[in-house]
């Protein structure tokens, strides 16, 4: 009989070093980065991918409850359906989030094996991965955790590392771990490399439910106690299981490295050349992209003239880049990052200062994703915002009203079903509509084409938390009138 590998992936990261296309509320495993030619997938869709088809059970996807529709609609849009999409109240970090996958898994198949993986990581190898799933699938007897690590191409600074130690028995290609190795310095990365025996711990893992829970409440008792509480509190909908928000809190923030693997003699490793990268800086997406002639990649509209070995990226406007050498340049919507190529991995410093300051450009990107479609701001002054917003086939924006602006609708292309009071009429193309300050409105696309709206804001607040739901398709009038956003996540509901 064959024994099903269960994917547990991990969605909660907000991939700071990738700013500005990477923000806190559409990160960097949303995005299409280092796809194969001709598929368009992003990161997340690329993970779930990679663990489709025969021995693979349904994935199991765990994640931040900012980024659930997004989660959704990226499974949709694929034709996969989740075993679970389990939400995080709060992110503390990766031990208790693959302790509450185990628990939920348990219910499943008490023998479940999880395959434990980021969602924002390129394998190039896809095959070499599939090998070495195989192997961890012979290594776990006995309550061994596999962890899978990177034969290393350079000495990496930015990576942790393991010391392989002797092989396992009867096991070719795995081998026990020696030691864990915090981020080295440089002259630490060469040495290391030069020894060998050294690889990259990439942060994926293979273990029984049973041999990670048991040793987890051998190391860290608590957190899985918190972990069990917070599974038995979740709350289910017929999308989403959110876990206890009380319980879940209460576990200590940990990894897996630091909570289990750097302490257990069960640690064993399967070095894998697999065209890996954790793309955690934009020096690493230079590394994996094609480039040209001068070592160039030019995305968008983009130039370069007496320019080499750097990373050009344009999301609209062009971006023109003379006499430079080793820089990357990103222009979004809203925000241009310059750095020195060098210097990528402090792009998070530059995200910080935002967050200090309350910058809303570190949180949301331009266009701003919603279960329903996407909207983009396209001006906005005082006392006015101009907003492009997209409704997708047989999709619907909430019954609501406004406190304090009014709203002009004027389709672009489609055709809208409108609630404006008690009226409920449509608009053709060309064809516009007034709302008034108070009144209850809603936007419906009952078409099979895509519906395009210019929407003209006007009045003395024009923040996004001026909404007063009365009914969602999607679940959201409880939670958002009950729960005050801070402020910003003010500038994010629709």
């Amino acid at each position: 009989m064959l024994r099903l590998v269960y994917p547990v992936i991990l969605s909660g990261g907000t991939g700071s070093r990738l700013w500005p296309l990477s923000r806190a509320n559409y990160p960097k495993q949303f995005l299409v980065l280092g796809s194969a030619p001709g598929e368009a997938l992003s990161l997340f869709q690329e993970t779930v991918k990679r663990v489709g088809g025969a021995g693979f059970a349904p994935p199991l996807v765990i994640g931040n409850g900012e980024h659930r529709f997004i989660i959704a609609e990226q499974l949709r849009a694929m034709n996969v359906t989740a075993e679970r999409i389990v939400l995080e109240p709060v992110g503390r970090n990766t031990a208790p989030a693959v302790a509450a996958a185990a628990l939920i898994l348990e219910q499943v198949d008490r023998d479940a094996v999880m395959l434990v993986l980021p969602s924002d990581h390129v394998i190039g190898r896809r095959q070499r991965f599939r090998e070495a799933v195989d192997t961890g699938k012979s290594a776990i007897s006995g309550g061994n955790l596999v962890t899978f690590s990177i034969a290393p191409t350079d000495p990496e600074t930015g990576y942790g590392y393991i010391r392989r130690g002797a092989p396992l028995e009867g096991v070719e290609g795995c081998f026990r771990v020696d030691r864990f190795i915090e981020k080295p310095d440089a002259a630490k990365a060469a040495a290391m490399l030069k020894e060998g025996g050294y690889d990259w711990n990439s942060g994926m893992f293979l273990f029984s439910v049973r041999g990670y829970l048991d040793e987890l409440e051998r190391l860290h008792p608590r957190i899985v106690a918190a972990c069990r509480a917070a599974v038995t509190e979740a709350e289910e909908d017929p999308d989403f299981l959110r876990l206890g928000a009380r319980a879940f809190t209460g576990a200590e923030s940990l990894s897996v490295d630091y909570a289990v693997m750097e302490h257990t003699d069960k640690a064993v490793t399967i070095p894998a050349d697999l065209g890996w990268s954790d793309l955690g800086s934009w020096s690493a997406l230079w590394e994996i992209s094609k480039r040209d002639g001068d070592g160039n990649v030019l995305n968008g509209d983009a130039m370069a003239i007496d320019t080499r070995d750097s990373y050009i990226h344009s999301e609209g406007r062009l971006v023109a880049v003379v006499g430079l050498e080793g820089v990357v340049v990103v222009a979004s919507d809203d925000a241009v990052l310059v750095v020195g190529m060098d210097k990528s991995q402090a792009v998070k410093q530059a995200v910080a200062r935002l967050e200090k300051a309350g910058r809303g450009e570190c949180l949301q990107p331009p266009k701003v994703h919603r279960p329903w479609g996407n909207y983009q701001s396209i001006d906005a002054g005082s006392r006015f915002q101009v907003k492009h917003i997209m409704v997708n086939p047989g999709s619907k924006l909430s019954l609501q009203m406004h406190h304090h602006r009014s709203e002009h609708w004027v389709v672009v292309s489609g055709r809208a079903t409108v609630t404006r009071g008690e009226e409920i009429f449509v608009l053709e193309e060309n064809q516009s509509t007034f709302l008034p300050v108070g009144v209850r409105h809603s936007l419906e696309n009952k078409e099979q084409v895509p519906l395009s709206i210019i929407e003209v804001q006007s009045g003395d607040y024009l923040g996004e938390d001026d909404i007063v739901r009365f009914e969602d398709r999607y679940g959201r009038t409880e939670e958002e009138n009950q729960s005050p956003a801070d402020t910003l996540g003010r500038q994010t509901r629709r």
